[in-house]
């Protein structure tokens, strides 16, 4: 029993992976912004909160944009904390990114974690992680509106699941691409290239009738500003029988 990003640990890929990512195709988006390099909270905070603060802003009710996290806080009793730091979140001033940091630090009790949950009392963004938050979900947004609409989001894989994969959910679904968003330093590695073929098999398989459409597997990094795409078509049908059998389990 193991999510996908846990199997992907267990796994040994090829060489270079089953997916090499510079099979992708690039597209360099560009704005004014500039980000510092200076932030004074954890990478997975800030990914977190820029993942949620992003469906907020495309107008998904707040006690769903960051549904995960107040399951994370109830299940430590600190549901009402929760809820009361959800109701902060109103844009994108300073005072909502915060709270939205802070939610953030209950999601590990919701993916299983407990142990390695800290006071979310804690977590105090400085002006220069809230600037670089503030800019990568303003980059998700114009990304959203030059490659969207979105048709899915925040999606689980009902009927997708193995006895190897138990748990994983999406990042968003366009008419014809699956996209998963990353807010790394670096360029996508051979891990997230199969997290993301991983989502789409599952997908396919699932419950979810937005998945026949899906051509393309799309990764999106604000940090970056890059796009990332590949077509479906052109991965080896050896390559998509071999992580079907071997890595999904079907």
């Amino acid at each position: 029993m193991a999510s996908v990003t846990q199997r992907i640990k267990q796994i040994k890929q090829p060489r270079g992976g089953y997916i090499k990512p510079r099979e992708f195709s690039q597209n360099q988006l560009v704005d004014s912004t500039e980000l510092s390099e200076n932030e004074n909270i954890h990478a997975s905070l800030v990914g977190g909160a820029v993942d949620y603060l992003t469906r907020f802003m495309i107008k998904t009710p707040v006690e769903d944009a960051f549904k995960t996290t107040i399951i994370g806080g109830a299940q430590i009793g600190k549901k009402e904390m929760a809820i009361y730091l959800a109701s902060t979140v109103s844009g994108l001033d300073s005072e909502s990114i915060s709270a939205a940091c802070k939610l953030v630090g209950f999601d590990v009790v919701y993916r299983g974690q407990p142990g390695l949950y800290k006071p979310v009392e804690d977590i105090q963004p400085d002006e220069d992680t809230i600037h670089n938050i503030k800019t990568l979900v303003n980059r998700n947004l114009a990304f959203l509106e030059g490659y969207g609409p979105i048709i899915k989001q925040g999606f689980t894989f009902e009927g997708g699941y193995t006895n190897l994969i138990t748990a994983g959910d999406g990042d968003f679904l366009t008419k014809d691409t699956l996209w998963d968003f990353k807010t790394s330093k670096t360029a996508p590695t051979n891990k997230h290239t199969l997290q993301l073929l991983i989502y789409y098999l599952m997908g396919k398989q699932s419950i979810h009738k937005e998945f026949d459409t899906v051509e393309n597997l799309g990764i999106f990094n604000p940090r970056l500003n890059i796009v990332y795409r590949l077509s479906v078509s052109d991965i080896p049908t050896g390559v998509i029988e071999a992580v079907k059998r071997d890595v999904v389990g079907y």
